[in-house]
């Protein structure tokens, strides 16, 4: 069994999408007389673990017996599930949807960005609510373009998200007349020498601007070393995968990471999260396994049930802690990005539900309940989701195009000391990847605190520096 680091803000996206299947199960006009139900299942980021999971949802070999013993819940797929919502990352992604694809069980994503995922004929029944890199990798060439930056380096890791990404950007900024310094990648488990060397490349180089397609942790270790060698004077430019990461804003890293700019996906704030966030306790009930790691990992101690945690850990958990009093990446949700991708995937499942069983419709009478006299199959419910069109309660159409990706809306973040000394997210601007040319970048530079206080603007003319 792959043991894996405890991710808060993973858990809030979990716990983000059991509110939204809450929200719409007390909700009289969506679904009427249908009670959604979910299991949930880590990958660890990992492909090979992702693969054991997606097996055992789609075999129904996990809490089968749990799900059968009500009697008086009728199943109306028959498939054990019917929908996966789907992974982070964009390796694991592609090994679950090819995987997927043949029975037509659709695989919706909040955060796997790869462009290689857009190939229908490859993957017939993926769809995801994040937008494609494609749409990012644009508007990341037109933001260097606009501040003048023609001379960077890049920095990714060992993976199809990062690969892809740095490929189409190298690509896209080098016909415009863009140079790249540098490129590295940092190993999945790099050491102390392979560090050093990435670090000394981008201390002995000219550029000064560095272009990160990489998830935090994996870039953590590359950027605590940075501050070691007070290497301060870089101007970061984050993907979305870090750009509103907490993990990387800790003191130690501020003058390698403060004003470092980068897109995000748009940011909601959703009524009712906090508080829901807030009401998650231990249980010795196994369907609680991961809200007791959370607990364990967050407040260092210990559960007192049989499947408890780290059995290092001295102290006893009471399970009254206050959650109130932390303050990490799980609680913080004053604008969720990637958990309202989680929250859009399910309501997408729940239109699409609600057309296939035609809830609402004349033939159903007065009263609106859905149609539930037969059972449906997977495929059915892909035609539908494909199909989805709706506007939600933040005034945001939700539908999927012909390759199944939805309307490419980005903020644009600058990290920012506050008063407080703490590093804030600051929207500074917005790229929409769906305008017209030219209308699609828009910043308020007023607003942007930089690196070092002023920009670094480095040129460049037949690859070589200016």
């Amino acid at each position: 069994m792959q043991r894996c680091r405890f991710d808060f803000r993973a858990f809030r996206w979990v716990q983000t999408m059991v509110f939204a299947i809450e929200e719409i199960n007390s909700n009289s006009s969506l679904l009427p007389g249908v009670t959604l139900g979910y299991r949930i299942l880590d990958s660890c980021d990992h492909v090979h673990t992702s693969l054991r999971s997606m097996l055992f949802l789609v075999n129904g070999t996990f809490s089968q017996a749990k799900a059968n013993a009500d009697d008086s819940a009728k199943c109306l797929s028959n498939a054990p599930v019917p929908a996966v919502i789907g992974l982070a990352s964009s390796s694991p992604t592609r090994a679950v949807a090819q995987t997927l694809g043949p029975f037509g069980i659709p695989l919706i994503s909040y955060f796997a960005t790869c462009t290689c995922l857009t190939d229908k004929k490859e993957y017939p029944s993926f769809l995801r609510t994040v937008p494609s890199d494609v749409f990012q990798v644009q508007g990341l060439v037109q933001l260097v373009s606009h501040f003048g930056w023609r001379w960077v380096g890049t920095v990714g890791t060992d993976d199809d998200y990062s690969h892809y990404g740095i490929q189409a950007f190298t690509e896209q900024l080098e016909r415009l007349g863009g140079c790249i310094a540098f490129h590295h990648t940092i190993p999945k488990a790099p050491s102390q020498a392979q560090i050093h060397a990435i670090l000394n490349s981008l201390e002995s180089s000219t550029a000064q601007v560095i272009i990160a397609f990489a998830t935090e942790g994996q870039l953590l270790e590359l950027l605590v070393e940075a501050a070691h060698r007070n290497l301060t004077s870089r101007q970061w430019v984050a993907s979305e995968a870090w750009v509103t990461a907490k993990l990387l804003t800790i003191p130690e890293l501020h003058p390698v990471l403060a004003g470092t700019v980068g897109f995000a996906f748009r940011g909601i704030t959703i009524p009712g999260l906090a508080e829901f966030l807030l009401r998650v306790r231990p249980s010795p009930r196994p369907e609680s396994v991961f809200t007791n790691m959370f607990w364990e990992e967050l407040f260092g101690c210990k559960l007192g049930y049989k499947d408890g945690g780290d059995s290092e850990l001295s102290s006893l958990c009471t399970g009254s802690e206050d959650l109130m009093e932390t303050e990490n990446s799980y609680t913080d949700v004053s604008r969720v990005r990637i958990s309202y991708n989680v929250y859009k995937a399910v309501y997408a499942i729940a239109h699409a539900l609600h057309q296939l069983l035609q809830c609402g419709s004349k033939e159903q009478g007065s009263d609106h309940i859905c149609k539930t006299v037969s059972k449906f199959s997977p495929w059915q419910l892909l035609h539908y989701l494909k199909k989805v069109h709706f506007t939600n309660q933040f005034n945001e159409k939700v539908y999927f195009d012909n390759n199944g990706e939805p309307v490419p809306l980005y903020d644009i973040i600058n990290w920012q000391k506050n008063d407080r000394g703490r590093i804030q997210f600051q929207m500074v601007g917005t790229y929409d990847g769906s305008a017209r040319h030219g209308q699609q970048l828009k910043i308020d530079e007023g607003l942007i605190q930089w690196a070092g206080g002023h920009t670094e603007v480095s040129l460049c003319l037949n690859g070589k520096q200016l």
